[in-house]
């Protein structure tokens, strides 16, 4: 039995909006900026704060989700994510409590700290309240006692006037003010369609955005009482996750190379893929290659395989479209039967089209921009045999887009999603899978060892 003590806090707050990501990105590049080597994790499926967490500390930023890959396996990934490092920051989602829809705790922040023995740091928004915050704040300390709020961390404080009213009424609960943040427009993050801009997108403006928010949390809060604070989180047993192990190594080599190739779509259009499905791969014998369709206009040499995760191809509709060299080479490959897997963006790109413009027509599928969002986990099945999974597979995904791709589905399915509501969805081809589904290969980690046997053998 192996025992995890690194020190871990959560950042949490009450409602989304109250500057979670402001104030753990701002922590975790303030304690790296002092030289510790910071472990950062994100609750839920959001695939753009882990990469501004990434930009503070320099580690790859990594997800915990227990609807997407099971409360059992979040100690695991998240010490798997952790070893070797001085201290650990875990951002929230949405409210503390707030989890997957008529659920209870399950997906929560709340859950997550629990499952992680972590205390937690209370994110305030504090903007047109005084008195009010310690009524605030003792609802969410005392609404689970199993849930540790080790701290309270103000933000949008107008004043030291108004710092003082605030302090002053937060002494009757009990919970110690970790710090106070005025509001400072050089930390805030563009927003569109789908949430924050990715930090690939934005280049020298996130560098300067982490930085502000460290300058910030430097300023205004106590870092050495939010290290001790973490220091106090308790003892985590249980083995950590380890792809070798759940994936079993790779199979004897079929009629390709003995590591065949897998390239994995990157670069801005493309900026959504769990660490955990990278390194999958590579424990089951791939030489996993990364490849940008905006720049490159070939694939990897000897590609054998292809993932294209998901990202904001609508973005660069007219760039992808103009890479006309790659786009014919990704449908060959499709053509041949090589496997391919595409979640979200990937099946928009492979469609016959994106908003009026050519993508790759692997599928017989139209793709356009709406104003509908379509946002939730859902429960599915494998309905049809594919480079991913068998008939019968039961998978959890999460579907985050404001896109229509007509039709649905193809004459072979790739899922039938069974909650909150049944159709099916998706398209299997050849050696295609085509998804609007995100899931976490870490919950299901054959399906990582049947794609790259695939890719040996077709």
């Amino acid at each position: 039995m192996v025992t995890s003590r690194v020190p871990r806090l959560v950042v949490a707050a009450p409602s989304s909006g109250s500057g979670k990501t402001t104030v753990a990105t701002g922590l975790m590049a303030a304690l790296a900026a002092r030289g510790l080597a910071v472990s950062p994790h994100k609750v839920g499926p959001d695939y753009i704060d882990p990469g501004y967490h990434a930009l503070a500390t320099g580690r790859v930023g990594r997800n915990l989700d227990a609807y997407l890959c099971g409360p059992e396996l979040l100690a695991p990934l998240f010490q798997h994510g952790a070893r070797g490092c001085d201290i650990a920051v875990v951002e929230g989602v949405m409210g503390l409590y707030d989890g997957a829809a008529g659920q209870g705790e399950l997906a929560s922040t709340a859950q997550v700290a629990k499952v992680l023995r972590a205390p937690v740091v209370l994110v305030v928004d504090a903007s047109s309240q005084s008195r009010s915050v310690a009524a605030l704040v003792h609802g969410f300390v005392s609404f689970d006692p199993e849930v540790r709020i080790g701290g309270v961390i103000l933000n949008k404080v107008a004043s030291d006037r108004h710092e003082a009213l605030l302090r002053e009424a937060l002494e009757s609960v009990g919970v110690p003010v970790l710090g106070a943040l005025r509001r400072a427009a050089q930390v805030a993050t563009p927003s569109r369609h789908l949430g924050l801009v990715p930090v690939a997108e934005r280049g020298a403006a996130a560098v300067e955005a982490v930085a502000a928010m460290a300058a910030q949390v430097f300023d205004g809060c106590d870092l050495e009482a939010l290290v001790s604070l973490a220091r106090g989180a308790g003892a985590l047993p249980g083995a950590e996750w380890d792809a070798a192990a759940v994936v079993g190594g790779p199979s004897l080599p079929g009629t390709r190379p003995e590591r065949p190739v897998v390239a994995v779509a990157g670069g801005p259009a493309f900026t959504f893929s769990y660490a955990e499905h990278g390194e999958l791969l590579a424990a089951a014998g791939a030489d996993v290659v990364t490849f940008d369709p905006l720049r490159d206009e070939q694939l990897p040499p000897g590609t054998a395989g292809l993932v294209v995760g998901g990202g904001f191809p609508e973005v660069y509709a007219a760039e992808l479209s103009a890479n006309e060299g790659l786009r014919k080479e990704i449908a060959a490959l499709a053509e041949s039967g090589s496997p391919v897997a595409a979640e979200c963006a990937g099946l928009l790109y492979l469609c016959r089209e994106l908003d009026g413009r050519p993508m790759c027509a692997v599928l017989d599928a139209t793709a356009r921009m709406t104003e509908r969002l379509t946002l939730g986990y859902r429960d599915a099945v494998a309905v049809s045999d594919s480079v991913l999974a068998g008939v019968g597979t039961r998978m959890r995904g999460h579907e985050f887009h404001r896109t229509v791709v007509e039709p649905g589905a193809g004459a072979a399915p790739a899922w039938g999603v069974l909650a909150p509501e049944k159709r099916v969805e998706g398209f299997v081809e050849r050696g295609v899978h085509a998804s609007y589904l995100h899931t976490h290969w870490a919950s299901e980690p054959g399906v990582a060892r049947r794609f790259v046997e695939r890719c040996r053998t077709s």
